[in-house]
């Protein structure tokens, strides 16, 4: 074991999906088993969407290139490059990608993102 008190991520674990969406955690459950924090570079393709979900976690979007959508409580919220939004955990939310380019963003989760604690609707 290392007596480095730094991490430098490589090779973060790619979530696979089945909508175009790539998902690549740096730090957190499925990268390195921390249950705290979780930091993903994610890109959402063009006219991408997710369901309606309820995470039990914070989140955290910080967008570099291109725009998201996010539906909160009946309300459309568009961020574009350089601007960021917290999500407080237990809000209902959507997350889509209606334009013509992708987004890519970070996406920051605290506690760190579970599959088990999104709370999606199918």
């Amino acid at each position: 074991m290392s007596d480095k008190k730094f991490h430098i991520q490589k090779e973060p674990f790619v979530i696979s999906t089945d909508d175009g969406k790539y998902i690549g955690e740096h730090f957190g459950n499925a990268s390195d088993g921390n249950s705290e924090i979780s930091i993903a570079h994610m890109v959402a393709p063009a006219h991408w969407s997710e369901p309606f979900q309820t995470p039990e976690f914070d989140e955290y979007t910080f967008i570099f290139e291109g725009k998201k959508q996010f539906l909160i409580d009946e309300e459309k919220i568009i961020l574009e490059a350089g601007q960021s939004i917290k999500i407080a955990a237990g809000t209902r939310v959507q997350y889509s990608n209606p334009f013509k380019k992708p987004c890519t963003y970070i996406s920051i989760c605290k506690p760190a993102f579970d599959f088990n604690k999104v709370n999606r609707e199918e």
